[in-house]
C-alpha cells in the first residue's frame, strides 16, 4: 500500500511517519513541493495532515487550508481513495482559522459523496508530545522547551483548565484507519482526554527538572514526563554524593509508590550497615567487586553470611528483623546498587543500629 502524508516533516505528521507499519509505502509533501499530482497518483491512502495555523495573512488560511485541500480532492475525483484530515475544535468556532478547517471539511464532505470514498475527520486539540515546536502553537512544548532550560514561562490565567491529547495516541488511532471501509465522512475522535489546568502543568513539568523523587507516572504523568525529556539539552548531571572516608553513597531515584534506589562506593575492608529495619525492606545488588553480606535474626541469632561479587548479578533480600551489613571483601571498591521499600524520612527512617554489630 502506498500511504501518502501531507505535512509529513511537521509535528503530527513526523510522529505518524515513525508509526507507519513497514508493509506500507511512505510517500510525503511538504507545503512548497512541486510534485503533488505525482504522489497522489501513487497513493492508495491520504493522511491530509499539512496547513496552516499562524500565517503571516489570514488570506493563507483560504490558500492552504483549502486550496490545498480542494486540490486533492479534485486530482483524486473518480477514484475511491480513503483520506484522514487533521482538522481541529476550532473549527466550531467562527474566528479565521476555524473557519478555513470548517470549509476544508466541507469540501471532503463533498468528495466522499461524489466518489463513494471513506473520509476520516479528526478535530483535534491540544495535541502534546515529542518533536512539537515550542512558542508556537502546543503550551506543552513551550513549557517543556523553556523548564529545561532555566528559562521564564509565562502563565495568564493559572485556573485556566485544557484538555490535552497525547501524540501517540493519536497515531495509534491513525493507523487503525488504515483498515477502514465505507463511504462518506466521517468524524473521529482520540482517547484519552485528559484535563488540567495551566498552574498545575507548570508545576508537574516543573517537579521533573530536578527530579529524584518521581510522582506516580502511569497515564498522564507519565507520557507527560517522556515528552518534557525529549526536550531537554542536557542528558547527564552529577549527583548529590554523601562522602565520607567510607566512600560514598548517592540516591539516584526515589518515588512513594516504589521506594528509593541508591548507589554507594566502599573502600577495601569497609563493612556498611549494622542496623536493622523494623518495616523497610531492602535489596543489595553487588555490580562489582566482592562482598561478604551478613544477616543476624533478632530473636534466635541465627547469622547467615553470602558472598557475592560483581560476576554474579545475584541480589539479596534483606528482610525487617535482621541486622544486616556489607563488607568489600576483595582488593578494589565494591560497587553496590540499593533498593529500599521507603523512601527515606529523616523524622522517621526505621534505621535502629545493634549494639552487637556483625563482624567477620
Amino acid at each position: 500500500m502506498n500511504v501518502l502524508v501531507t505535512g509529513a516533516k511537521g509535528f503530527i505528521g513526523s510522529n505518524l511517519c515513525e508509526w507507519l507499519r513497514p508493509d506500507v509505502t511512505l510517500l510525503t509533501f511538504e507545503l512548497g513541493d512541486r510534485e503533488l499530482r505525482e504522489r497522489l497518483d501513487a497513493a492508495d491512502f491520504v493522511y491530509h495532515l499539512a496547513g496552516v495555523m499562524r500565517p503571516d495573512n489570514e488570506e493563507e488560511f483560504e490558500e492552504v487550508n483549502v486550496g490545498l485541500t480542494e486540490r486533492i480532492c479534485e486530482h483524486l475525483s473518480g477514484r475511491k481513495v480513503p483520506i484522514v484530515f487533521t482538522s481541529s475544535v476550532q473549527a466550531m468556532l467562527n474566528n479565521p482559522y476555524g473557519r478555513s478547517k470548517r470549509r476544508a471539511e466541507n469540501v471532503l464532505d463533498e468528495y466522499a459523496v461524489q466518489n463513494g470514498a471513506p473520509v476520516l475527520v479528526y478535530r483535534l486539540t491540544n495535541v502534546f508530545g515529542k518533536w512539537a515546536k515550542p512558542n508556537y502553537t502546543s503550551v506543552v512544548a513551550t513549557f517543556c522547551h523553556n523548564i529545561a532550560r532555566d528559562l521564564e514561562i509565562e502563565i495568564s490565567d493559572p485556573g485556566r483548565e485544557l484538555a490535552l491529547i497525547y501524540i501517540d495516541d493519536v497515531a495509534r488511532s491513525f493507523l487503525e484507519d488504515l483498515d477502514s471501509t465505507g463511504s462518506g465522512l466521517r468524524y473521529r475522535h482520540v482517547e484519552p482526554h485528559y484535563h488540567v489546568t495551566l498552574g498545575d502543568l507548570a508545576g508537574l513539568i516543573r517537579s521533573f527538572h530536578t527530579m529524584v523523587k518521581v510522582p506516580d507516572l502511569r497515564g498522564f504523568t507519565g507520557k507527560l514526563y517522556g515528552t518534557y525529556v525529549s526536550y531537554l539539552d542536557r542528558f547527564s548531571y552529577a549527583l548529590d554524593k554523601k562522602q565520607d572516608d567510607r566512600g560514598f553513597l548517592a540516591e539516584l531515584i526515589k518515588a512513594d509508590s516504589f521506594g528509593q534506589i541508591f548507589v554507594s562506593r566502599t573502600k577495601p575492608g569497609v563493612t556498611r550497615g549494622g542496623h536493622f529495619h523494623r518495616t523497610k525492606a531492602e535489596k543489595f545488588l553487588v555490580l562489582e567487586g566482592r562482598a561478604v553480606v551478613r544477616l543476624r535474626h533478632l530473636l534466635d541469632g541465627r547469622v547467615v553470611a553470602i558472598k557475592v561479587s560483581g560476576m554474579d548479578m545475584r541480589p539479596i533480600d534483606i528482610a525487617p528483623g535482621y541486622v544486616h551489613s556489607i563488607e568489600n571483601v576483595g582488593t578494589g571498591d565494591l560497587i553496590t546498587l540499593f533498593w529500599a521499600s521507603e523512601v527515606f524520612d529523616p523524622d522517621n527512617p526505621d534505621t535502629y543500629r545493634e549494639p552487637n554489630v556483625l563482624r567477620p
